[in-house]
């Protein structure tokens, strides 16, 4: 018989979803006329601007005549969408050709493993998204060192603590506690990845989320950026693009390997090579989302979003909750020191009936914390609150 890939041994069971909704079944088969709520989700619930969905819809009729049918589009994204990014999202701080289209974030980093081989080390946060591991883990990598991120070190890992390895995965704002970094701590980040020769692997899915104008949205704001890292982007929060999926990558020109060959044009090869392109009829709505009118409506749905984090934030905090997170993204990060996090899940669940995200399901860091993410209904969120005033359901 053909052998499994032997990497896909050394994945840790993925328990964590599958218990939140296994203990949900269990609670309501006991309780069945409870209504549950969820601030656990990391899934956008409001839906597609008008404009937007539109430009979406027009773009599948058009495939239905002659006249505006496609096939095989370009491999790196349409040219308009790109020069779009790069005017809007980047300032033009990087050129339209280093900009990749793809089906999202999280595909471009299951891909970009590929561009490093089975030996190289990296470095992850901790907490951190699972797939910054998983993904490496699957690619046979062996070496992956944390970097612990909590309360005492203001989320940001001790790089002087760190040993040298050739990948650093940062996401900012981080999912899940919510914390966005300074400029001097992504100055501090490109430095040190410049003198120990690695790459940082920059996810900004939450970017968009970020309201204090000092905080970088972008790890291209920071001179020397250029050298040593790549950067993740995606539409799915900002449009609530997760089901039809549409994001970015960045690589710039001036990236190389160890050996002086370019990291872009490996990256060119691995998308034209086992990627046909981001779908047309997405990248018609990316279009419609960088336009003045689009622009607007998914500032109001990160106004809805984030109005929901400021509820949710304040309300604990008055209750006495440690909370940390929420000023920049759509997660809050709430401690429970010398608790486990399942066992604050559960008290959450039977006691005001919400559904939280045990943190130890990010790492060994969040242990003791739960996630909360502002992606829900007003009506919801604002009755999930009452429950916790209330101290009842």
């Amino acid at each position: 018989m053909t052998k499994r890939n032997p990497h896909m041994a050394r994945l840790s069971a993925n328990y964590l979803f599958p218990e939140i909704n296994l203990r949900k079944r269990q609670f309501l088969a006991q309780h069945p006329e409870v209504h549950l709520i969820s601030l656990g989700i990391g899934d956008t619930t409001e839906p597609i601007p008008p404009f937007i969905t539109r430009a979406l819809t027009e773009g599948a009729a058009k495939l239905g005549t002659r006249e505006g049918y496609t096939g095989y589009g370009p491999e790196q994204g349409e040219q308009s969408l790109r020069e779009q990014i790069a005017s809007k999202i980047y300032q033009n701080k990087v050129p339209a050709e280093d900009i990749f289209i793809s089906d999202g974030a999280k595909c471009d980093l299951g891909r970009v493993q590929m561009l490093f081989g089975n030996e190289a080390s990296i470095a992850v946060q901790d907490p951190a998204y699972p797939v910054y591991i998983d993904g490496s883990i699957i690619q046979g990598i062996k070496t992956i060192v944390p970097m612990p991120c909590n309360p005492e070190n203001n989320f940001f890992p001790c790089l002087e603590a760190l040993s040298r390895t050739d990948l650093i995965y940062f996401c900012s704002p981080n999912n899940p506690t919510g914390v966005a970094a300074t400029k001097t701590q992504l100055q501090q980040l490109i430095s040190f990845a410049k003198a120990n020769r690695s790459i940082i692997i920059f996810d900004s899915a939450y970017a968009h989320y970020i309201q204090d104008p000092s905080m970088p949205k972008s790890i291209f704001e920071i001179d020397g950026a250029q050298e040593v890292a790549i950067e993740l982007g995606s539409f799915s929060k900002i449009a609530g693009f997760t089901g039809v999926r549409l994001g970015w990558s960045v690589v710039p020109e001036a990236l190389k390997f160890d050996d002086g060959s370019s990291v872009k044009a490996d990256w060119k090869r691995v998308m034209s090579t086992i990627f046909n392109g981001a779908s047309n009829i997405s990248q018609c709505g990316g279009q419609a989302i960088l336009t003045e009118t689009g622009w607007k409506e998914v500032e109001a749905l990160t106004t809805f979003y984030m109005e929901n984090t400021r509820l949710i934030r304040d309300t604990m905090r008055r209750l006495g909750y440690e909370v940390f997170g929420g000023e920049n993204a759509p997660y809050l990060w709430v401690r429970f020191k010398g608790r486990h996090s399942w066992d604050v899940f559960q008290e959450f669940l039977e006691k005001f009936h919400v559904v939280t995200t045990p943190g130890i399901g990010f790492g060994p860091e969040g242990e003791s914390f739960i996630r909360l993410t502002a992606f829900g209904h007003r009506e919801n969120v604002l009755l999930a609150l009452d429950r916790m005033r209330d101290g009842k359901t």
